[in-house]
């Protein structure tokens, strides 16, 4: 308990500093807040901050984020260093609940996934409706492929690609396959310097301004759905977590007005998330 402890402390110590230096005000951090621990898909592509300041005007809970990928935001979940997991990996969030580290899941919106990659699409995926064939192909003809290579939902959802595929990419590390160990923006970035194909949320790709030579090649494919949900860290499990306050932003995230507060956020006219809560959970 002691280690969770100082994990927690270390997170709420660095929050403070942030408070300090970037607000001025060296109280902000005694204020009411919550941390959630998420994905960089939905801190990158600007929703928090589009739909936080609703929240937090409506109950005075300020939220703090961890934007990690999803298997670095179980991780600092299953430690208590957050109070809120909400991440796109449905089977790690379904093991998070059995496990005994979260409360119950819910569903909160979904987007879907797109392979990106250069203009002269050189391994010729571009239109192809089955992703598994289009993941193939790049495999095939060794046209550079940039992975997250970070156990984030992206990463897990390409991993699962490559299998439907039959492309063993532990065989091909350092040659045609790449691995960034980075975020989805640094992991396009590459993926733009090297010509290379990608697999990209759309929320971040369309967030994304450095497109370059880039362009949506493969999309549409059902196994290419991106669901997103939320879960309450289990009090317990671990007793500090401030779950009265977590509950009411999880509370507030699948209601009528958080489902609507989701549903307006748009960049250039395109809806990035889309609203799906059930009143019943999952």
């Amino acid at each position: 308990m002691r280690g969770v402890r100082v994990h927690r402390m270390a997170l709420v110590f660095l929050f403070g500093l942030a408070a300090t230096f970037v607000g001025g005000n060296p109280g902000a951090a005694e204020d009411r807040f919550i941390i959630v621990a998420s994905t960089t898909s939905t801190d990158n592509s600007g929703l928090f901050g589009h739909i936080l300041p609703v929240f937090e005007s409506e109950t005075g809970i300020e939220v703090r984020v961890v934007a990690v990928g999803t298997g670095q935001a179980v991780r600092l979940a299953e430690r208590g260093d957050a109070d809120v997991l909400l991440v796109h990996h449905k089977p790690s969030e379904e093991k998070f609940v059995a496990d005994g580290y979260g409360v119950r899941r819910f569903d909160v919106m979904y987007n879907d996934f797109v392979v990106v990659g250069p203009r002269s699409d050189p391994a010729a995926v571009r239109g192809m409706d089955d992703v598994a064939a289009a993941m193939a192909k790049p495999a095939a003809a060794e046209a550079v492929f940039a992975s997250r290579g970070d156990n984030s939902g992206t990463h897990k959802k390409e991993l699962g690609l490559w299998k439907a595929a039959g492309v063993d990419v532990a065989a091909a590390g350092g040659n045609w396959y790449r691995e960034t160990g980075s975020g989805m923006g640094a992991t396009l970035n590459t993926a733009g310097g090297l010509g290379a194909y990608t697999l990209a949320d759309r929320a971040t790709w369309i967030s994304f301004r450095n497109k370059g030579d880039l362009e949506i090649l493969v999309e549409g494919d059902a196994r290419l759905f991106n669901q997103y949900g939320v879960v309450l860290v289990s009090r317990e499990r671990h007793p500090h977590v401030k779950a009265e306050d977590g509950q009411r932003f999880i509370d507030w995230l699948v209601s009528p007005v958080g489902q609507r507060s989701i549903a307006r956020f748009e960049i250039g006219g395109q809806q990035l998330f889309h609203p799906n809560a059930k009143k019943e959970g999952s």
